[in-house]
């Protein structure tokens, strides 16, 4: 009997010494990411260039991150038109410093100007903490809104140190946003002329696809893009 049991705490113990890895799905056949191409390698920055500092970013341990350096963007090389982008996305805890995470997924940007008015930004937020320190927090400025445009029609942002995915589809005049499954934004860009002035970007057809570095480390993976007919 102790023969058995011994192996099995080796085993465990071996376990425990590992080093973790992030739970990660992009490697499965099949499955969401069917037909889809990745955005990131994995490994490093191939295919993104900084709007701001590239030393903002980095790749570790199968994850791209952004350091908080403020107001620059990673762009994809390439520019897309229609299409389907999943991200994982993880806030960082609170700290009295920094206060709670902020980030964005840019869609169809320019690579010159800021992405969140001449292009379009799909917020990423800690919901939670800027509502509680934030007395003018505006809908259009939550998880899942196209910021200062559209806010999302349900919230579905888990809590902070936990991943969450976001899927948004460009098709024409029509975006959508999904957050975790739950649909946030079903939208038709024409119906929101009154924005134009402010942001311009909502009358672009392409660009690129870009990550926001603002305050603090947000955590990125499973990036994957499907361009639409």
């Amino acid at each position: 009997m102790f023969r058995r049991l011994i192996p099995l705490t080796l085993m465990a113990a071996l376990l425990a010494l590992s080093p973790a890895r992030p739970a990660d799905d992009s490697d499965k056949g099949g499955g969401i990411y069917e037909g889809f191409t990745r955005l990131f390698n994995g490994k490093d920055l191939t295919g993104w260039k900084a709007s701001g500092k590239m030393e903002d970013w980095g790749v570790e341990d199968g994850l791209l991150f952004t350091k908080g350096g403020g107001g620059g963007w990673l762009m994809s090389d390439k520019e897309y038109s229609d299409f389907e982008v999943y991200v994982d996305f993880k806030m960082p805890i609170p700290t009295a410093e920094k206060g709670g995470g902020n980030s964005g997924v840019a869609i169809r940007a320019p690579f010159e100007g800021d992405a969140a008015y001449q292009g379009m930004e799909i917020q990423l937020l800690d919901d939670v903490w800027h509502k509680e320190h934030l007395k003018d927090l505006k809908p259009v400025q939550l998880t899942g809104a196209i910021y200062g445009v559209v806010a999302p029609s349900e919230e579905a942002l888990k809590p902070v140190g936990e991943w969450n995915r976001i899927h948004i589809t460009a098709k024409g005049r029509h975006v959508t946003v999904e957050l975790n499954g739950v649909k946030t934004v079903d939208a038709d860009l024409d119906e929101h002329k009154d924005a134009f002035k402010a942001h311009p970007g909502l009358t672009r057809d392409k660009g690129h696809i870009g990550l926001q570095s603002h305050s603090n480390r947000v955590e990125f993976r499973n990036i994957y893009v499907k361009e639409l007919e």
